[in-house]
Parts: C-alpha cells; structure tokens; sequence
C-alpha cells in the first residue's frame, strides 16, 4: 500500500477520491477548498512554509462588496459639487451663445477696462500706432497733392510742412504733433489752410485718444478688486451652540492697516430647489440673515470678526439636523462690500463654502490677544478650529427642548399620584408654599447665613438630582 504520511501523497490521494466520487461541481470545489484550507492550516502550526500559491486574478483579489443580507449595497460616496463662486471670488459662469454683442461696444469704456492685461496692453500700442500712421497717411497725401514731394528743394518754393519729403518724414511729423514734441526741424507754413486745419483735427481728435485711453490703464491700475486681495475669509464655516441658539458661523478679517469704509456683509445660500407646482429652479438664490434687522451686517472691521447668523423660524437650515446638512447639497456665498479708504472706490470681496466645508460641532479658535499696549493679531490661527459639545438635533427641536426645560423640574417635583392643576395655578409659575414651610426655609436660612453666598439654594439644590431635559447638557 502507498505511504500516505507525505503531504503531497496525501494531497493527490484526496484530489483523486473527490475526482471520482458521484458529487456535484459544487460540494467538489467545496471539499477541495476545505482539504487545501487545512493543509495550509497544518502546514502553519508545524512551521513549514507553505507551497507557492497561484497569484488570483485581478477580480478576485479587488475587495468584493459584502453578501450580507442586511448590507448588500454600500452607502452612495457623495459627488462633489461644483461651485457657483471659486474661493478666491470668481464666479464660475460662462456666458455661451451671446447673440447681441454689439451691447459691448456700446459701453466700450468698461469693456476696455474689463479686458485682461495683455489684450489692455495690446489695444493701448495699437490705438496710437494706427492714430500716428493715419494722420501721417493724411499729411503726406497733403504733401503728393501740393507737389511738396518733388518741388520742395525748389528755390520759392512753399510747401506745407518744411523737411516733409517722404512717408517716413511724414509719420514722424505726426507724432511730433499728437505728442506735442516739436523737435524745431519740421514745421506747418501759414500758406496751407487744408494743412491747418488737419491740425486741429488731429490735436483734438489725440486728445481725445489721450484721455481715453490713460484714463482706462488708470481706472484698470487702482481697481479696487486688487484691494479685495487682503481680505481674507476663513477656509471652513461651522455650526454650533451660542447663547442656546443654534447658529452658522465663519471669520473674516482685513490684513491692511487702513479700512474698509461702510464695510457691510451679506450671505446667499445656492441651492436646486422644486417649487410646489413641479417647476425645477437650479441655483435658486436664499437670503441668509447674518444681522440685517439688527445692524450686525454692518462692520467695523479693524481685526478679524465671526459673522454669525442664528438659526431661526426664517433660516433655511431650521429643520435640518446635522445628518440632513451632511446629505444636502449647498453652497453658501458671502459677499463683503466697502469702500477703500485710500481711493473711495467701492471694493467687493467674495468667497463661497460648500456644503462639505460646513463643519457641525466646530468654534474658531481666538486670534486676539493683549499685548503690552496693543492688541494683536495671531493669523497663524485664523482657519484654525476646535470641537465643541453641538447636540445633533435640529434647531427647531433644540428651541422646542430649551421650552420645555422650565417645566420638567416643576412636574417632577409633584408627588407621583399628583397631577397640575393648570386653573389652579398657572405651569409657568410654582403654587403659593405653605407659610410654616416659609418660616421653616426663613429659620434655615438665617441659621446658615454665615456660610458661602455662592452656594446653592434649597431649591436649587433640591432640583439638583433632578434629570434635564433629553439633548441637552448642564
């Protein structure tokens, strides 16, 4: 008989029988399964190293997604939302199939403004160039039809414009004029009307040109949107508790020592909405109070401010709960407005966040501190953020919660077979004591009037053990 204690014997003996056993595929590649899981199990605890196993295929070795019955699909990943307004500001619309162009050249002087600089550039060097060689053009046909070309050197001779002789000359003569150089050689003669009065023509129609064009590189120079550059807004916006209300916070700040005049601020959330009667509006644009009725829109914005807009009946985020607000898609744009101290120009500075860079559960951290004489500013810490105790609930339930919570100590301080009265006594107020237990509380009171006065009273501490209200915390 062949010796089974060798593993590979053993192995071929066993892949044989299976082979020829009457099973069907299925229990066949189970049964080999299950013989090489417990070779290689063997082979573990006797150290051996185990036989070189076949590399699986691709398909085989990539994670498979779980066959249980109660996970069969993983959660959607969210996609990433593209913005309306870039972080620096810019807003992120293209304007296609514009028909009537003819509109930019109506406004032609905020067009030139509006253009990038090398096109700016471009059109400042050609406007003159083609100035200058048009009014050349012009004193040198002025020149062939007076014969100037060919009978000046003529003794008696009067031609236009003296040491005019060629286009060369004549282009030259055009800029001495338009520029007011007037370097001597070349001058006009009085015996020239069609030349005099092409003169005033091109000294008005040049300054014209002059002022058109020096008065765009100016405007484009000192535009105020370079001084929206050194405003800055904090990278992430946050939720959480202040003053028991649930509020929408983020920082902006000014890194120049002079100020924004009239600065003010204002929030837009973007977001598709459906209107009741199946109308799909994309983008659609919602005013986020962040203090317009009470004048905290307006700012004085001398070191870095949190701008905050409490969530309440009129906020578009008062039913959303911390895992709504995880699954909506949103973009919340803020947009800061003033005029530049130094210019008087009005300055716009913008910024966005989406809905994954609004954070639920976050403070920023404090950036001023005092100095010896000053206060000063730390920016290192400007878009920094900590994590701090938000209940995940819903503003509207936070409010409802923070309602209740008066009530729940006056309940439970009832005897269990009581119940209120409300006509007797409204739940707002407590029932009138009975007056021995006055005088009790007052004898108590005096006796331990020597102790600290920060301690509790009776009924404070009394309410102590009492529960809160689900949600919320001492």
């Amino acid at each position: 008989m062949h010796n089974i204690g060798d593993k590979g014997d053993l192995w071929t003996l066993r892949c044989g029988l299976f082979i020829f056993l009457p099973q069907t595929g299925v229990e066949l590649q189970l049964r080999m399964a299950g013989d090489s899981r417990v070779l290689m199990d063997r082979d573990m605890e006797i150290g051996v190293t185990p036989g070189q196993v076949k590399k699986l295929p691709k398909h085989l070795r990539e994670a498979q997604i779980s066959t249980e019955r109660t996970h069969l699909i993983s959660d959607p990943v969210k996609k990433p939302r593209q913005r309306y307004v870039q972080k620096d500001g810019k807003c992120n619309v293209h304007h296609g199939n514009v028909q009537e162009t003819y509109r930019y050249l109506s406004d032609l002087f905020t067009t030139l403004v509006d253009l990038r600089w090398r096109f700016s550039l471009l059109i400042f060097t050609l406007v003159y160039v083609v100035n200058w060689l048009f009014f050349g053009l012009l004193w040198w046909l002025i020149a062939l039809i007076r014969g100037d070309l060919w009978h000046a050197d003529e003794e008696g001779w009067t031609p236009c414009v003296e040491n005019l002789n060629s286009f060369v000359s004549a282009f030259l003569f055009s800029i001495e004029t338009e520029t007011t150089i007037g370097y001597g050689y070349r001058v006009i003669t009085e015996k020239c009307p069609e030349g005099i009065i092409l003169l005033l023509i091109q000294a008005i129609l040049g300054s014209i040109v002059n002022a058109m064009m020096v008065g765009c590189m100016f405007v484009k120079i000192s535009q105020p949107k370079n001084r929206a550059e050194t405003l800055m807004f904090s990278h992430k916006a946050v939720i959480s508790v202040r003053d028991n209300k649930m509020c929408l916070m983020f920082r902006v700040g000014d890194l120049r020592n002079s100020h924004i005049v009239e600065a003010s601020i204002r929030a837009k959330l973007i977001r598709s909405q459906q209107t009741k009667e199946g109308e799909f509006i994309p983008l659609n644009q919602t005013d986020i109070n962040i203090g317009f009725d009470t004048g905290d829109d307006r700012l004085f914005l001398v070191s870095p401010l949190i701008i905050s807009h409490e969530i309440n009946e009129k906020s578009p985020f008062w039913e959303m709960t911390q895992a709504q607000i995880e699954k909506e898609e949103f973009e919340i744009v803020v947009i800061l407005e003033g005029m530049v101290e130094a210019t008087g120009m009005t300055c716009q500075a913008r910024s966005s966040y989406l809905d994954t860079e609004v954070l639920w559960g976050y403070r920023f951290t404090p950036v001023l501190s005092l100095e010896n004489g000053f206060y000063e500013v730390d920016y290192n810490s400007f878009h920094d953020i900590y994590e701090t105790n938000t209940p995940s609930c819903s503003a509207k339930e936070l409010a409802a919660k923070l309602r209740e919570a008066p009530l729940l100590p006056q309940l439970s301080a009832l005897p269990p077979t009581a119940t209120p009265d409300t006509k007797a006594f409204p739940l707002d107020r407590p029932p009138a004591r009975d007056p021995l237990s006055q005088v009790e509380d007052k004898e108590d009171g005096e006796a331990g009037a020597g102790g600290d006065r920060g301690e509790t009273n009776g009924s404070a501490a009394a309410l102590e053990g009492q529960p809160l209200a689900d949600g919320l915390t001492d």
